[in-house]
C-alpha cells in the first residue's frame, strides 16, 4: 500500500467517527488584500511531518520535487491551468472547483486625505472558458454552477443587487433593496444570498502618517479599522428576491469592509473580527444575533478561504511551517474540524479552495523566505509534496494605491 493509499484510508477512518456535516457554505467574503499577505512561521529544517489518524500512523510527503508540467496534462480530473498567464485569460480550474472571476483594486482618490479601493472584475465566459473585462461592477459573486452572479453597481453603498447572466452578460433581474449593500456572498447550495448592509462606502480609505521599519515616517492609506459603518444584513432568497433585513452592531474590532458569509448549513452567518490571534471569527444568527459556532466550524479561521471540505470531514487552516530553499516550501494544517486536531499538513501557504477531499488549490511562493514574496496558484495534494503550477506569479504590489489580482471561486 502506497502513501496517498494510507492517507486515504486514515482520513475515511477518521470520517466514519464523525457525523454528517450540513449540505452548506458560502462562497469566499471578498476583501481588499493587505500589503503583507503571510506571517512569517520559524522555519524549521526537517522537511517531512507525520500523520497520525485513527491508530494509523504514515509518511506525510514524498520526496517528489514540483512537476511544471501544465495541469491538464497531469490528470483526467477536470483539471485546466495555465502556469504563463498571470492574470489568467484563460480557464484555471481542477475537481469541483473553478477560477469564476478575478480582481484588481486600486486606489481612486476623492480628496487630499480620503480615497476609495475600487475593484474592477475579470468575469469568466462559461461558453468560452475566458474571463471578460466588465467594468461595471463594484462587487461580483459567482454562484454555483458558474452561470450566474451577483453583482453590485459603481456607487456604494447599492440599492439594488444584479443577478447576471455570466453567458450574455446581461442583468437578468434586480432585487431591489432598502439599505444600501456593499458586499455579497452566497449560501453552499447557491440559493440565498447575504447582502451585508453599510451606511457608507465600505472601501474607504484615509491618508495617515505611519512608522516606517527604518525609524521614519511616511503617509499611506490605511482602512478604517475601528471605525466600520457597517449596518447588518439581508438573508435573501435567489429565486424570489425575498427576505428580511437583521441590524447588527459594527462594534470596535472590524476592519471597515467585514462582510458577512454563510456557515455550511445555512443557518448562521459569520464575519472576520480583530482580537487577540489571527483569524477571528463571530457568528451570528440569522436575525443578528451573536450566536456558539456551529461544531464542525468552531476550529475554522477566518482568513482561510477554503474551510471545510466537501464531505465537511477536513478543515483547512493556517500556514504552520515554512522551509527555506529556493524556492522555499510552505505547509498548511489540515485539522478534524469537530476537536481541532491537526491530521497532516499539505503544501501552500494560503489554501484558498477545495478541488475535491483530497485537493486543494493554494497560493505557492516561487522565491526563498529571504526573498521578495511572490506565489502563484497551485494544485496540493494531502500525502503529497508535489504542487501543479495552475497560473503564473503574481507580482508583488508597489504600493496602497493598486493591488495585483486577487482569486474568486466557485464550485462548478
Amino acid at each position: 500500500m502506497n502513501v496517498e493509499e494510507l492517507v486515504r484510508d486514515s482520513l475515511r477512518d477518521l470520517a466514519a467517527e464523525q457525523p454528517s456535516a450540513g449540505p452548506a457554505f458560502a462562497d469566499r467574503v471578498l476583501t481588499v488584500r493587505k500589503r503583507h499577505r503571510t506571517r512569517r512561521i520559524a522555519a524549521a529544517a526537517a522537511a517531512t511531518a507525520a500523520v497520525v489518524a485513527i491508530g494509523v500512523t504514515v509518511p506525510l510527503l514524498n520526496d517528489g520535487k514540483e512537476d511544471a508540467r501544465p495541469a491538464h496534462l497531469l490528470d483526467g480530473q477536470g483539471t485546466s491551468a495555465h502556469p504563463d498567464q498571470s492574470p489568467p485569460r484563460d480557464l484555471i480550474a481542477a475537481g469541483d472547483v473553478a477560477l469564476a472571476a478575478h480582481y484588481t483594486t486600486e486606489l481612486v482618490q476623492r480628496t487630499k486625505d480620503q480615497g476609495v479601493a475600487e475593484r474592477t472584475y475579470w468575469l469568466l465566459d462559461p461558453e468560452t472558458g475566458r474571463y471578460e473585462k466588465d467594468t461595471r461592477w463594484s462587487f461580483a459573486a459567482v454562484a454555483p454552477g458558474l452561470r450566474t452572479a451577483a453583482v453590485l453597481e459603481r456607487n456604494l453603498p447599492a440599492r439594488r443587487i444584479g443577478l447576471l447572466d455570466l453567458a450574455t452578460g446581461e442583468v437578468e433581474r434586480w432585487i431591489p433593496v432598502e439599505r444600501g449593500v456593499g458586499g455579497l456572498a452566497y449560501s453552499y447550495d447557491g440559493s440565498r444570498l447575504v447582502a451585508t448592509t453599510y451606511d457608507e462606502h465600505p472601501d474607504l480609505r484615509i491618508r495617515e502618517k505611519v512608522a516606517l521599519n527604518d525609524g521614519q515616517e511616511d503617509w499611506e492609506w490605511m482602512s478604517k479599522f475601528g471605525d466600520s459603518s457597517r449596518s447588518g444584513f439581508y438573508d435573501l432568497d435567489v429565486a424570489s428576491g425575498a427576505g428580511s433585513w437583521s441590524a447588527v452592531e459594527a462594534g470596535r474590532n472590524i476592519d471597515g469592509r467585514q462582510d458577512f458569509s454563510f456557515s455550511r448549513d445555512g443557518e448562521r452567518v459569520y464575519s472576520r473580527v480583530i482580537g487577540g490571534s489571527d483569524g477571528m471569527q463571530q457568528f451570528y444568527d440569522l436575525q443578528g444575533h451573536p450566536a456558539d459556532e456551529p461544531a464542525n466550524e468552531k476550529y475554522l479561521r477566518s482568513d482561510v478561504q477554503a474551510r471545510l471540505s466537501p464531505s465537511g470531514r477536513l478543515a483547512a487552516t493556517g500556514l504552520t511551517k515554512e522551509v527555506d530553499g529556493s524556492p522555499g516550501r510552505s505547509y498548511s494544517a489540515i485539522r478534524d474540524p469537530r476537536t481541532g486536531k491537526e491530521i497532516t499538513k499539505v503544501r501552500g501557504a494560503e489554501l484558498l479552495a477545495w478541488a475535491d477531499d483530497t485537493r486543494l488549490i493554494a497560493w505557492e511562493r516561487v522565491t526563498g523566505l529571504e526573498e521578495t514574496y511572490r506565489p502563484r496558484l497551485v494544485l496540493v495534494t494531502i500525502g503529497s509534496d508535489k504542487v501543479v503550477p495552475l497560473s503564473g506569479v503574481r507580482e508583488p504590489d508597489t504600493n496602497g494605491e493598486r493591488l495585483g489580482w486577487e482569486p474568486v471561486f466557485a464550485r462548478r
